[in-house]
């Protein structure tokens, strides 16, 4: 499955891909500073100026570590009017809206609201039945590892042809969706795999995390803001409500919908209901936001130690080794043997990754306003954590 039909990009996904791009084709595009420039970025800049030259239509990044904050956007937030991409960018996070979820879920344990090897049925008593899909066997922490063998609602193929691909998406856009409808897609179809057998991401374990959010608090959104966002000050973090497009400053968000029968084509997607990807994908933010989150996360800030070691314990990824999937957010050990936590996310029209060293130090993030293009993305890692943009 390539990124383009999947609005959770994923590293498993993408390893033949990521694994083999192993250099820049060279600089595209002029970047832009709005901060101070901090040193040791050049191989970054010039890895994000090789996603535009390789078809992105624009890139929006933001880097902090011990010399300071330094950010950047290359390529265009429009193609229509050509208006420049805006470093200080807001855009829909995909699935790192996970990591906000695990966390507020992390707090309630601490709080005794509730326990991680509480079961499903526990919480949303009913709900995961059918085809041989049973919430008693499965817990939450399963639910946020992605042990659960749940099947993914977004790989049924009817779905996908509706909601994602082509007409389908051109005629669903502004469909609301409730969490119920998206469940059931998924309910249609056996598990995996039995309960903790191994690890494979389905969206459906994180949108029975949101619910979940919900029965032990108030609205997934209302626990959100006021455990994350407003403590931390994520001005830039929201839900999108009612309302089909981010916030402004943002750019617009493009896609290849017809792919398969017109590859050179590309669809502005910017706006679509954000009932689609309601507590799986929905959160909107900014690179900065997203470092200043991932930065107190790991600093402690968010969660007490014995619940941040929870977070931080995988479990084996058997489709990439060099990856491991903790509670919302992944581990990867990178060639040049720095480990990095980290979550990507995709919507249609937008590509995004966060990343931090375990000790807090140094995060990085970047958005992409295009669904398609993916050689540099561990180019761009590479070149912001190793100096290198090699694989």
């Amino acid at each position: 499955m390539t990124i383009r039909m999947r609005p959770r990009t994923g590293l498993v996904a993408l390893a033949a891909v990521l694994l083999t791009a192993t250099a820049l084709t060279g600089p595209a595009g002029a970047a832009r500073d709005t901060a101070p420039r901090a040193a040791g970025h050049e191989a970054t800049r010039l890895a994000l100026e090789a996603a535009v030259g390789a078809g992105v239509p624009g890139v929006a990044a933001e880097a902090r570590d011990a010399d300071g904050v330094w950010r950047t956007a290359v390529g265009v937030g429009d193609l229509r009017t050509g208006a420049a991409r805006g470093a200080r960018d807001r855009f829909r996070v995909g699935s790192i809206t996970n990591t906000f979820v695990a966390t507020v879920l992390l707090q309630m344990a601490a709080e005794r609201r509730l326990s991680l090897d509480d079961t499903v049925e526990h919480h949303l008593p009913g709900v995961v039945t059918g085809h041989g899909n049973d919430g008693r066997t499965i817990t939450v922490r399963q639910l946020l590892n992605h042990t659960s063998g749940l099947f993914d609602y977004l790989a049924e193929p009817a779905y996908y042809q509706k909601y994602v691909l082509g007409d389908g998406f051109l005629k669903h856009r502004y469909d609301v969706l409730s969490p119920g409808q998206r469940l059931e897609v998924a309910f249609s179809h056996p598990p995996l795999f039995r309960p903790g057998a191994r690890h494979a991401f389905s969206h459906t374990n994180d949108l029975l995390a949101a619910l979940i959010v919900e029965k032990a608090g108030t609205s997934y959104e209302e626990e959100v803001r006021t455990r994350i966002v407003e403590p931390l000050r994520l001005t830039a973090t929201s839900h999108p409500g009612p309302s089909t497009v981010p916030p402004r400053p943002s750019g617009r968000g493009y896609s290849k919908l017809f792919f398969d029968t017109r590859p050179d084509r590309i669809d502005d997607v910017t706006a679509f209901h954000g009932s689609q990807v309601w507590g799986d994908g929905d959160i909107i933010s900014s690179t900065g936001d997203l470092n200043r989150f991932y930065r107190a996360l790991m600093r402690g800030k968010l969660l007490p130690p014995r619940r941040l070691e929870e977070l931080k314990t995988t479990v084996v990824n058997p489709d990439l080794p060099i990856s491991s999937y903790g509670l919302g957010i992944e581990r990867l050990d990178l060639g040049c043997g720095e480990t990095i936590w980290y979550h990507d996310g995709g919507t249609v029209g937008s590509l995004t990754f966060v990343a931090t060293t375990e000790d807090g130090r140094h995060q990085f993030a970047f958005n992409y306003n295009g669904d398609w293009e993916v050689s540099q993305l561990l180019p761009t890692l590479n070149a912001e954590f190793c100096g290198t943009t090699s694989g």
